[in-house]
């Protein structure tokens, strides 16, 4: 049984995958994995594959003994779409620790629990897709969390590629900038000091993942959509990080 799993698959990024992965693959199964089940059965209900919606709370743990209960012998895993996550804007203190826990159990120890049950059943050709982001390429001090969490993710990828060459597994980072997603719900910006001046500029997912798409069937380890997140990219490699957070900083305001 060939199949695509995709985490995060009720909005935003996962929900577009979903959508471009059954327009152009033909599948036994794509497997829908969130925590909002009627929002799962009505993008089932979209698709031209069979749809297998597997309500699950990444924050627990016993999510992934029941993921993996649904695997079996006969299946192959095409695709892994990691692309549950979220992000809150504040510093240390305006972040509850819980908060700031959740984030890390989401963004880095979820991701890489469903990679690692995932990957013993996959392929030659099979393909992993990490949800990372523009903030991967440099510490952002008012948004810390989030993007060292996506840091974790940019390095953790990169290396999985290099252990799963052999395999001939692909795994592929992607690096979007603002998009507009249901994201912007969770970053409570109005409640913190220092929140971005404007979100621009401002993609939509369906070019994201159409991008992501065809540089993972590429095999290319990164993903970068738009000409702003490029140039973040450029930036990190060339000047000092302390200038770079001077410049993020200067892209704030000052709520209160």
């Amino acid at each position: 049984m060939r199949i695509a799993v995709i985490t995060g698959a009720s909005s935003g990024i996962g929900r577009e995958f979903v959508k471009q992965i059954d327009a152009s693959e033909k599948l036994d199964e794509i497997w829908l994995i969130s925590r909002r089940e009627d929002k799962l059965n009505q993008l089932a209900a979209e698709l031209k594959n069979k749809a297998r919606v597997i309500a699950l709370d990444l924050l627990d743990s016993h999510s992934f003994e029941v993921y993996k209960e649904q695997l079996n012998d006969n299946t192959e895993v095409r695709y892994l779409v990691n692309a549950s996550g979220f992000g809150y804007m504040g510093d240390w203190s305006e972040i509850s620790n819980e908060d700031q826990m959740r984030m890390i159990d989401l963004n880095v120890k979820a991701l890489v629990s469903m990679t690692n049950i995932t990957i013993p059943y996959m392929k030659k050709g099979s393909m992993i897709i990490h949800m990372g982001s523009g903030s991967v390429f440099n510490p952002l001090p008012y948004f810390n969390i989030y993007a060292s969490t996506k840091s974790f993710v940019r390095h953790y990828s990169r290396g999985l590629r290099e252990e799963l060459k052999s395999l001939g597994i692909h795994v592929t980072l992607i690096c979007p900038g603002w998009v507009r997603t249901e994201f912007f719900d969770h970053t409570n910006s109005s409640n913190v000091r220092y929140s971005p001046k404007k979100y621009t500029p401002m993609t939509e997912p369906h070019d994201v993942v159409r991008v992501a798409l065809k540089h993972a069937k590429r095999n290319k380890p990164l993903s970068i959509y738009g000409w702003f997140t490029k140039l973040q990219h450029v930036l990190g490699k060339l000047l000092p990080h302390s200038l770079i957070m001077c410049m993020w900083k200067g892209m704030l305001k000052e709520n209160k």
